[in-house]
């Protein structure tokens, strides 16, 4: 049986309370903590081993999802969430999280719907955290492994560790993103808060992440993500697709989200596509999307598009599926969505992808 190692548990009433906690904390001494879905575990197999945590749940401003200006959603004004925007707190259950998106019935949230609505079992998504999945700990085979297991084959260099046991030249530790919402987010042109005692930034989700397994997010150690913000989203459609063993549980190996601002005449005027789980951040393919604005989803476009959002694609051997075939799913899953934008009726493949795959 792993067991936690000893620490201090503090749960502040405020964000500034929470943000104080951290400044006076030595470096690495003090984590956050929302649902512990990911942390707890990490602590378990001693990946993470702070001697503090500080817990957020206590924090009322941080569980709510407001539309407009309202103060929550259930006190807006009749509306979409395509025509004012949406806040999410940073503690907002994925629960909670997917039955507010499915009230607000926007095409344009349908992708971020799906998205979190895959992240694990329904009791994980009970006590994680939109936040929490956004901050998800990379993953790797040499890494996801208990204390005992990574001390047997000497320690990798995402913990205690040299060398990156997936490629023993690489310079840099090449654990995979395993977030599911953060390349919804980031098709949607999401941004994110960041509280410090400093003070307050907000920056595009994409600038959360960098292609690093060890340095994934560019948040800092004493700031805290307190929300996250979706634009206006008139005429927008969106979609995720993700890739697993299972139907249900497993992290992603290959993730496909893809966003387009559509005409009444079915032109794409903007568009986005962005892959997860096939480097140490989400990848945004901008070529990929550029071929789509201006022109309507047919199949030529939709397979030249494809074929150009798989080719930054550079799946690392350490996680599951061989990484080759998990390479020509890229583009294979990039069709699929974007079919589905189109407007096809795509759940037949879904359906036969899950039952091939168990």
């Amino acid at each position: 049986m792993m067991r936690l190692p000893r620490f201090r548990f503090v749960s502040p009433r405020s964000v500034a309370e929470a943000a104080d906690i951290l400044a006076s904390a030595r470096a690495g001494d003090a984590m956050i903590v929302a649902g512990g879905t990911d942390l707890i575990p990490n602590m378990k197999r001693r990946q993470q081993t702070p001697a503090t945590l500080v817990g957020l749940r206590r924090i009322p401003e941080l569980r709510a999802i407001r539309r407009g200006d309202s103060p929550t959603i259930d006190q807006a004004e009749p509306g979409t969430a395509s025509d004012v925007g949406l806040a999410i707190g940073a503690v907002v259950t994925l629960t909670d999280l997917i039955r507010a998106l499915s009230e607000l019935r926007s095409p344009g949230l349908d992708g971020l719907r799906q998205a979190a609505a895959q992240v694990a079992t329904p009791p994980l998504r009970n006590m994680g955290t939109i936040g929490g999945n956004l901050c998800l700990d990379t993953r790797c085979n040499y890494y996801d492994q208990n204390y005992e297991w990574r001390k047997a084959i000497d320690f990798c260099m995402k913990k205690d560790g040299q060398i990156c046991w997936v490629a023993t030249s690489s310079p840099r530790c090449l654990a995979v993103s395993s977030t599911d919402t953060a390349p919804a987010l980031m098709a949607l042109g999401a941004s994110v808060t960041l509280t410090s005692t400093g003070g307050t930034r907000t920056v595009p989700i994409a600038s959360l992440y960098q292609n690093d397994g060890i340095r994934y997010l560019t948040r800092a150690p004493a700031e805290i993500l307190t929300s996250i913000r979706l634009p206006r989203l008139d005429r927008w459609r969106s979609t995720y697709w993700k890739l697993r063993r299972r139907g249900a549980f497993d992290f992603p190996v290959l993730s496909v989200a893809a966003a387009a601002n559509v005409r009444v005449d079915g032109t794409v005027e903007e568009a986005r596509i962005v892959l997860g789980a096939v480097a140490s951040c989400p990848l945004e393919s901008t070529q990929a999307a550029s071929i789509l604005r201006g022109e309507r989803l047919t199949d030529e476009r939709i397979a030249a598009a494809a074929e150009r959002a798989a080719q930054p694609a550079r799946p690392m051997d350490n996680t599951d599926f061989s990484l080759v075939w998990r390479k020509r799913m890229a583009k294979a899953f990039v069709t699929y969505a974007l079919r589905e934008l189109r407007g096809d009726d795509m759940r037949a493949e879904r359906y036969r992808i899950a039952r091939q795959l168990l």
